[in-house]
């Protein structure tokens, strides 16, 4: 369970001045005097401003680019137990008032329908509090003509390979501000910002045509990450060409079993699927199962499934300084922390807001609400989900070492999951035979399917904290209007013993 102490403000990054001059004090106070007139037993109100800016280059020439904001207030409400929620795009007095009388009538609407009473975990009050995600350079002062010849320069770097016939490159920079006050008293202002940048080469030679993108992921870091504050660009991008051409001769698998190694830049999205979004506690209680589906795990096997071997502990995180995720509090209220959500094997844990904390028993929530936008009703969102390294575990070179019969895995690619986050299969930017420890050419076609808790449970190696590192998505959906979330989620390389391979390139496996 996370603790309830105050997070500490993000190191570098201040809230921008221009969000802390909208009338939020204003808008809060006529807010939270509405609905307590009006009978509301918890109101709170948000204001978020979302600015985001995409560029997009082919062979070095700008093709399109994007800079866009949206503003907006909401407000939440318990009234004769019952929610309501009302969203205007106005930050005014009059707006908030408007959306609290609104959000009180959809509450009654409800309660007249016969909705559930909704009970919410308790928090403590955070009076006047502020936190920001750490940023250096602030990516939307970088101007566009700079943006654009440094994506051009790594274009042509790539052009200049003879295996690259066209080179996309993009990036995306994402600003959130959020206010957040309600009638207990708590008060929060808050920044986030996060990069992704992302090149794409593609290869033709007498074999066909390939693709190769960069592994670097996004991050919350500012513009500073583009020149090399986090990852190595200039190092990757001088080996993706001949990277690219392994690819172009790489021969099918052969369908079988085989031991995987993977790469954290590879099983960073099979956490995501498999035990991220599976140990959420709304799709546990069934309370998520049509558009993103539902989980095997059930509340009451925490404490008792058996989710992978002895060597798999999951953390769940939102302070993690440079994590997708990380916040100071969540858009309920709640002080961010960590905690475990699998430990040697054994689910132990689940994600929770305020409203499933209590269905659950928990005495407060993990702090995982999260809205898109102030349009959007708080839901259930992952926080940074990762699998834990030896403290003294082997090097990479080591795991690949002690494989006799297998194949190492880089990248994320394609990815398939049921309903159930049970059957899965997933496919690789880069796979690499592996024959009595030493790693080989490449292969092409190569997927793996499997059960989760199969899956984990033939975990037999992880790599020690020199071998760990965080990927993640920026682009996450969940939810009916679906909203988009980031998620951070580290891994050490790992090993999967006797694993199912297919090739997606038409054999029958074996």
């Amino acid at each position: 369970m996370s603790t309830a102490t105050d997070p500490a403000p993000a190191t570098a990054g201040e809230i921008d001045p221009s969000f802390l001059a909208l009338p939020l004090a204003a808008v809060t106070d006529a807010a939270l005097d509405r609905a307590r007139r009006l009978g509301a037993t918890h109101a709170a109100v948000r204001v978020a401003r979302n600015r985001a800016r995409r560029l997009l280059l082919h062979d070095g020439r700008l093709r399109g680019s994007q800079d866009g904001t949206e503003l907006g207030l909401s407000v939440g409400v318990l009234h004769d137990g019952v929610r309501g929620f009302a969203a205007v795009p106005e930050v005014t007095p009059e707006g908030a008032v408007d959306a609290v009388e609104r959000a009180v009538r959809l509450a009654r609407v409800c309660r007249a329908a016969g909705a559930e009473p909704v009970e919410l975990a308790p928090e403590p009050v955070y009076p006047d509090r502020r936190w920001s995600s750490p940023c250096r350079v602030d990516p939307f002062a970088v101007p566009e003509a700079d943006a654009v010849a440094l994506l051009a320069q790594w274009s042509r770097a790539l052009l200049a390979a003879p295996v690259v016939r066209h080179a996309l490159a993009k990036v995306s920079a994402v600003r959130e501000n959020t206010w957040y006050a309600d009638l207990a008293g708590t008060a929060v202002a808050q920044q986030r910002v996060r990069v992704h940048p992302q090149v794409l080469a593609v290869g033709v030679d007498d074999a066909g045509t390939a693709t190769l993108r960069t592994l670097g992921p996004p991050t919350a870091r500012g513009w500073e990450y583009l020149h090399g504050e986090g990852w190595d660009w200039a190092g990757e991008l001088a080996e993706l060409p001949g990277q690219l051409a392994g690819k172009l001769r790489a021969r099918p698998v052969r369908p079988g079993r085989y031991d995987l190694v993977t790469a954290p830049s590879h099983l960073w999205l099979t956490i995501h699927e498999s035990v991220g979004h599976a140990t959420e506690a709304d799709r546990a209680l069934g309370h998520e199962v049509s558009y993103a589906g539902g989980t095997f795990a059930t509340p009451a096997d925490v404490g008792a499934l058996r989710y992978g071997s002895d060597l798999m502990t999951v953390t769940a995180d939102r302070t993690d300084p440079h994590g997708l995720a990380t916040v100071g509090w969540d858009d309920e209220g709640v002080a961010a922390g960590s905690w475990t959500l699998v430990r040697d094997g054994v689910l132990t844990g689940l994600q929770t807001d305020r409203h499933t904390a209590v269905r659950l028993g928990a005495p407060r929530s993990t702090g995982c609400a999260y809205a898109e936008s102030a349009g959007h009703v708080p839901i259930s969102r992952l926080p940074n989900v990762s699998l834990r390294p030896a403290a003294d575990g082997p090097a990479t070179d080591a795991l690949i070492a002690g494989v006799e019969d297998g194949i190492y895995l880089v990248g994320s690619d394609s990815w398939s999951i049921d309903t159930q986050r049970r059957r899965f299969q997933f496919t690789a930017q880069r796979a690499y035979r592996i024959r009595h420890g030493r790693l080989g050419e490449q292969l092409a076609g190569v997927a793996y399917q499997a059960d989760t808790t199969d899956f984990w449970g033939s975990l037999v190696a992880v790599g020690g904290p020199d071998t760990y590192h965080c990927f993640g998505a920026d682009l996450c959906g969940k939810g009916q209007p679906v909203q988009a979330a980031a998620a951070s989620h580290g891994s050490p390389t790992a090993v999967f013993r006797g694993v199912r391979v297919v090739d997606t390139g038409g054999e029958e496996p074996r």
